[in-house]
């Protein structure tokens, strides 16, 4: 069991340590049903990974991409609201995945599909996600500031010269990949949450973009250790435990600063 619960907090982990830096840019460009999207498609791809005997994390992620570089090119067409566009796409994948599960021979797992299951995460799944974490860490080391200059003023890093749609599918991408990799700890229906919580709570004491980040690992990892611990003494869930402790934190930080 102890080992079960260690593998299960080095899961959580890199997964904070994914949804956090990438949380910020979500909470900076207002990106936070885009990750209601791809977390809802994410159901999609696990039914398709039932299908073809694929890795869940890795058609999640395919399927995440694939849906993410389509946002990027119908938010340019008029025909409808951006709003619009990602509910269809949203409840219409999650509708699809429903539906592939439910007429399955083999039956998705969905109560983990939908709220998580880290205990289901084994050692090999683990380390195959510690060097896709810090392949990912190095692609926003490497990309950090061009990806902040689009966030701040998209036309001004044009005029600067910056390849701006090539860095926006970047962008996409890394993001639906960590959504596509968080479901198993919190589960399509809380990846949102944990992508924007910690990252908004920082918000409130960051003055700079380098601060919110470190804030953002700061608060996401003390939300997922208090998850844990929850879940440990008092047999709850997990995702839904870290996703409450993100929660108090972001209501304890907000009060705190309204009454400085």
């Amino acid at each position: 069991m102890t080992s079960l619960f260690l593998t299960a907090l080095a899961a959580l982990i890199v997964v904070i340590l994914l949804s956090a830096p990438l949380g910020c840019f979500v909470v900076w460009r207002r990106m936070a049903y885009f990750g209601d999207t791809l977390a809802h498609a994410g159901l999609l791809g696990a039914s398709l990974a039932l299908m073809a005997n694929l890795p869940v994390a890795l058609a999640a992620s395919v399927l995440g991409i694939f849906i993410a570089i389509l946002l990027l090119l119908l938010s340019k067409r008029n025909w409808v609201g951006q709003d619009s566009i990602l509910g269809i796409l949203s409840h219409g994948s999650l509708a699809i995945g429903l539906l592939l599960a439910w007429v399955m021979p083999t039956q998705l797992d969905l109560d983990a599909l939908l709220f998580g299951d880290l205990l289901a995460v084994s050692l090999g799944d683990l380390l195959l996600l510690a060097p896709l974490t810090i392949a990912i860490g190095l692609i926003l080391w490497r990309f950090w500031q061009p990806l902040l200059a689009i966030t701040v003023d998209r036309d001004l890093a044009c005029a600067e010269g910056l390849p701006v749609k090539r860095l926006e599918v970047l962008l996409v991408s890394l993001l639906a990949i960590t959504v596509a990799v968080g479901i198993q700890a919190v589960g399509v229906l809380l990846m949102t949450a944990l992508l924007i919580t910690p990252a908004a709570t920082a918000r409130i004491w960051s003055r700079t973009p380098e601060q919110m980040l470190l804030l953002a690992l700061t608060f996401g990892l003390l939300a997922g250790l208090a998850g844990m611990a929850g879940s440990w003494w008092w047999a709850l869930p997990v995702g839904p435990s870290v996703v409450v402790a993100a929660l108090i934190g972001f209501i304890g930080s907000a009060a705190i600063k309204r009454k400085a």
